[in-house]
């Protein structure tokens, strides 16, 4: 059975400030697409990090179907008329348009999408993240995928021996390159270390050229034009006979690294892995936080989730992310804790800059000039 698995999400009102999801706005989301079951979609499910909402849907009508994001962006728009009763705070603030024109996609949310055969046993991991970017993927994706000391599969599995290729999106220019691996691993660390340029959109076994994992490459600043903060984005990665195995998938998480985002998107922070209940990031909103949801598809149904990181495994994890935000909380507004000025180029930065424009000066001319004025006062 081919089956197309969407993740489609949106901040569209935090409870209270950017911390949570209110269950008035969830519900009615979750109505909305529920209706659709056994019509539009096979089957659904509702997810929350932070203050962002994602809908999990199967269905057989491919990527980039207008009907699957339609039912995605009307159940938006209905959540947002609850979180606007409830005056929550950046009420609809992903939905970018008044209208829906055929894609979510440059509208706001973000998407992650995949169509596959689906295998006797098909497991699939939904990592969802809040208070960061599509970056935030890259350095999982690679060690899931091209590291072998992650991924053990990588030298004993036959059908992942010969690796994997990388699709490596250029958020500016929009342009893309695959990427093979181990061949080419160097060439895709030089793309992907540079997290506020590339991000890795898709990954292919190199074996059968089968889709291994998807995230969301959305960054709202460059489809709004001004500072809307960061994109909290989603992947799907699919699991065993062929694929990494599902503790391979994790494992990465087991170590905070740092992504950018954190508050108001503007500061570097550890990527905290936690369980669906302590997905709530409130410390200067945040630190960073990413749950991981587990699905067996069956016959196109979404059995589970179940909540792969509530496992005390992950406990060490989470106390080195509270470390690492401590240390960069010292730095305060100071930089390496917020993000460099290239990365604030939607915030007041470029406002501050333009005031002071005629203000800056050439310090060795000035030295000159006084100079010159001091040797005058001496021969008067």
């Amino acid at each position: 059975m081919r089956i197309t698995l969407s993740v489609i999400k949106a901040d569209i009102g935090g409870y209270v400030g950017h911390s949570s999801t209110h269950p008035k706005v969830v519900e009615r989301v979750r109505e909305v697409v529920e209706e659709a079951k056994g019509k539009t979609i096979i089957d659904c499910d509702i997810l929350t990090c932070g203050d962002d909402i994602a809908i999990v849907m199967t269905h057989t009508k491919g990527v980039d179907s207008e009907e699957i994001h339609g039912l995605a962006w009307k159940a938006f728009e209905e959540g947002t008329k609850v979180a606007k009763e409830l005056k929550l705070y950046g009420a609809g603030q992903d939905l970018l348009s008044d209208s829906f024109s055929g894609n979510v996609k440059g509208l706001g949310p973000g998407v992650a999408e995949m169509e596959f055969e689906e295998r006797p046993s098909e497991p699939v991991v939904v990592f969802f993240a809040d208070k960061t970017s599509p970056s935030a993927w890259n350095l999982p994706l690679y060690e899931m995928f091209a590291d072998p000391m992650n991924t053990a599969g990588l030298v004993i599995d036959p059908k992942m021996h010969e690796g994997f290729s990388f699709e490596v999106l250029d958020v500016y220019s929009g342009k893309a390159v695959k990427v093979r691996t181990p061949e080419e691993l160097y060439d895709l660390l030089a793309l992907i270390g540079s997290v506020s340029k590339y991000v890795i959109k898709n990954v292919y076994r190199n074996y059968d050229g089968e889709i291994a994992a998807t995230a969301s490459t959305q960054r709202l600043s460059l489809i709004a034009g001004k500072y809307v903060g960061k994109d909290d984005p989603v992947m799907i990665v699919r699991a065993q006979s062929g694929f990494p195995a599902v503790g391979e998938i994790l494992e990465p998480f087991a170590r905070p690294w740092i992504v950018e985002g954190w508050m108001r998107g503007s500061h570097n922070g550890p990527l905290m892995p936690t369980s669906f209940k302590d997905a709530r990031p409130s410390r200067f909103d945040g630190p960073p936080r990413v749950i991981a949801a587990g699905y067996q598809v069956c016959q196109g149904k979404l059995i589970g989730p179940n909540d792969l990181f509530d496992d005390p495994a992950f406990d060490y994890a989470r106390e080195e992310a509270n470390k690492v935000a401590n240390i960069l909380r010292r730095q305060g507004i100071f930089e390496p804790h917020r993000l460099p000025s290239e990365e604030m180029e939607y915030t007041s930065l470029p406002k501050v800059l333009k005031k002071l424009e005629n203000r800056f000066y050439d310090p060795e001319e000035v030295k000159g000039q006084i100079k010159g004025e001091v040797e005058k006062g001496d021969m008067d």
